[in-house]
């Protein structure tokens, strides 16, 4: 049994983790960021950073790098809607 719990918190964790990719992906590729709601990125942003405190709460690496890299990829969204809707309105 802890085996399969094994594999579904790492499936979970690796779902969670790349979550945000195809978005900045699309953003990147498109150059278009105006259908994305800022308010949604700030949550992610705020539910990683939460986790990630909960992940060095506990010591787990796991959690901790998985949240790392969520919190980068979501920095990189943020980074895409500043700086791609700004261009828009110049």
């Amino acid at each position: 049994m802890q085996i399969i719990t094994d594999i579904v918190g790492y499936a979970a964790a690796t779902v969670g983790t790349i979550l945000m990719l195809p978005q900045v992906y699309k953003s990147y590729r498109t150059r278009r960021v105006d259908d994305i709601s800022m308010v949604m990125v700030i949550v992610y942003i705020v539910n990683c950073t939460l986790w990630e405190i909960y992940g060095w709460m506990l010591d787990s690496m796991p959690i901790i790098l998985c949240n790392l890299i969520a919190l980068v990829i979501a920095f990189v969204q943020l980074y895409l809607k500043i700086w791609l809707g700004s261009k828009k309105k110049l």
